[in-house]
């Protein structure tokens, strides 16, 4: 019985280390080019010094801010922010460091990507540009773009109506009933359960 009960606990735990990779989720950067990325560059570093960093591939995430369509490329300004779990940036823009510029050599038409929307890109890092933004100069460090995703907008749902107009922001029931009190002194409480 008891060898029986091991046989049984090994094929259980074969079969868990086998899905666990499937679990795991797969990275929405391709395989040949995840293998090329420097995991330890930061974007702190390369705006701090971006021509010792020039040639190796980095991850960034961000907004665009201006999507222009260039003469031989499509050159995007970026808010940079954060990744997190599968490269995807945070939707706080006070997390940014910074901002960069990245350059698609391919087509890329603007339209597809407006102001506002959040991409993911591994870029290599080609330098810096200095430009005017607003009244001051600002250094822009340059990546060209190997892989970009283009993250959906963010789903915002607004509160329901409860009873009387009032919005209803997700509680699992609302009161109905013209006069509130507890144990129903003033008036019954009903419950509504969504």
């Amino acid at each position: 019985m008891q060898g029986i009960l091991s046989k049984a606990r090994f094929g259980m735990l074969a079969v868990a280390i086998c899905l666990f990779p499937a679990c795991a989720g797969q990275s929405i950067i391709p395989l040949d080019i995840e293998k090329q990325v420097d995991q330890t560059l930061s974007f702190a570093q390369v705006k701090d010094a971006p021509a010792t960093h020039v040639g190796k591939l980095m991850v960034l995430g961000g907004e665009i801010l201006d999507a222009t369509r260039l003469k031989d490329r499509t050159r995007l300004t970026v808010l940079q922010l954060p990744t997190g779990r599968n490269h995807e940036p945070a939707m706080d823009r006070t997390m940014s460091r910074g901002r960069f510029l990245a350059f698609q050599t391919e087509f890329l038409d603007p339209a597809t990507i407006p102001s506002g929307t959040r991409i993911t890109i591994v870029g290599k890092i080609s330098g810096a540009t200095t430009e005017l933004l607003d009244e001051m100069e600002y250094t822009y460090p340059t990546v060209t773009i190997e892989f970009l995703k283009v993250w959906p907008e963010a789903m915002q749902i607004p509160p329901r109506a409860g009873r009387y107009g009032f919005p209803y922001y997700g509680y699992p029931y609302w009161y109905a009933g013209p006069y509130w009190g507890p144990y129903g002194f003033y008036g019954p409480y009903r419950f509504i359960y969504w």
